[in-house]
């Protein structure tokens, strides 16, 4: 099933409380949009989470939904909220959302790519920005959201994986050196977005096909994992960001040899993931 901004694969069956998504690998650049931006095409790709839906792809098998985007986080990000707006890149708004994100130009439309790099020769007008947010935002998250609350009335709970890729210079640079630099960085808002107990267990899973996992550093979630955790609610929601250079050659954005070695085992881990149940881990009290 898919629409403008989405692409759903159910199970043949439904057996798992968990919800995969990938807001973030879209890859469908319209025309006009190429044409708008000061940036080649590989440039303006350089923001994408690419190829994260293929990994995942094959989690029906397990019994778990998964839903994608369609279109690129360049023309609309799918995890931020849809009132993220930039003045400095919106005609006429002089007042925005006063955040980190927009003030860096990561708004819910977004000013630059990867490196800070501005996507645009000028700026946009309101209506097309909001038009962005009706026909790719909302639908998506309309069926995100129903799909969680489709899990937690079956299930008694729902579990959101929101998988990313990270670039492999954001680890590097991203603070004190480790011994092993993360190969998978699980985020939970500091705890806040999930149970820690599922938590650990999302972590053990990843951890057993040998990757080296950390917790929320250096991405702890943004707006998906934030909006759709509710952990005393049994609403929990886990991103998952994996470095880009296992599996991909971020250069020239292509599959790397190994791609099809490391995509099976994060299916192997994924089908943990899926297998965790409700009652592993109790009701919060009131």
């Amino acid at each position: 099933m898919s629409n403008a901004s989405y692409l759903l694969k159910h199970p043949k069956e439904r057996t798992t409380s968990v919800v995969f998504s990938s807001p973030h690998s879209g890859r469908e650049y319209p025309e006009s949009f190429v044409k708008q931006s000061v940036l080649d095409p590989l440039t303006l790709r350089s923001s994408e989470d690419a190829f994260v839906d293929l990994l995942f792809k094959q989690v029906t098998d397990f019994g778990a939904p998964m839903i994608s985007a369609v279109f690129p986080r360049a023309w609309v990000d799918l995890n931020r909220r849809h009132d993220e707006f930039d003045p400095a890149l919106i005609e006429g708004l002089v007042r925005g959302v006063l955040s980190p994100r927009v003030t860096s130009g990561l708004g819910v439309v977004p000013r630059v790519v990867a490196g800070g790099r501005n996507i645009y020769r000028g700026k946009l007008t309101r209506e097309e920005v909001r038009s962005r947010i009706e026909v790719f935002w909302k639908p998506y998250h309309a069926a995100l959201k129903s799909l969680l609350d489709e899990a937690h009335a079956a299930f008694g709970q729902s579990i959101l994986i929101d998988c990313h890729s990270m670039p492999h210079e954001a680890l590097v640079s991203s603070g004190p050196r480790m011994a092993k630099l993360p190969e998978i960085v699980v985020g939970d808002r500091y705890g806040a977005s999930a149970d820690p107990r599922i938590v650990a267990q999302v972590e053990a899973a990843f951890r057993a096909e040998g990757f080296a996992v950390t917790r929320n550093m250096p991405f702890a979630g943004a707006f998906v994992v934030e909006h759709y955790g509710r952990p005393t609610q049994r609403r929990h929601a886990i991103q998952v960001e994996i470095d880009r250079s296992l599996y991909m050659n971020e250069a020239r954005i292509e599959p790397r040899a190994e791609f099809a070695e490391v995509r099976a085992a994060l299916l192997r881990a994924a089908r943990r993931v899926a297998a965790i149940e409700a009652d592993d881990v109790p009701l919060a009290a009131e």
